[in-house]
């Protein structure tokens, strides 16, 4: 099943480093205005944290917005639960 949505490794066109960001001692981050600005994300956005792992561990965190995630379950799930429910 393909899936239509930004993340979808035959629409990604490149990755580069937007920012770095530190992490403080309650575990919290800033995402740079630039960044925010660029992804449009905006105060109350709903992000979800996504890792991936190799060889059992953590390579990479990634943040989607969580309508994308709920679309993506959504459209995996759905044919599903039809099949189920016939």
């Amino acid at each position: 099943m393909k899936l239509e949505n930004c993340c979808a490794s035959d629409v990604v066109d490149g990755f580069q480093v937007d920012a770095v960001v530190s992490v403080d001692d309650r575990g919290q981050m800033v995402l740079p205005k630039e960044v925010r600005e660029k992804a449009g994300i905006r105060a109350g956005d709903k992000l979800a944290v996504v890792s991936l792992k190799q060889h059992g561990e953590v390579c990479c965190t990634i943040l989607i917005r969580a309508e994308t995630v709920a679309g993506m379950v959504k459209g995996i799930l759905g044919p599903l639960m039809n099949d189920v429910v016939k």
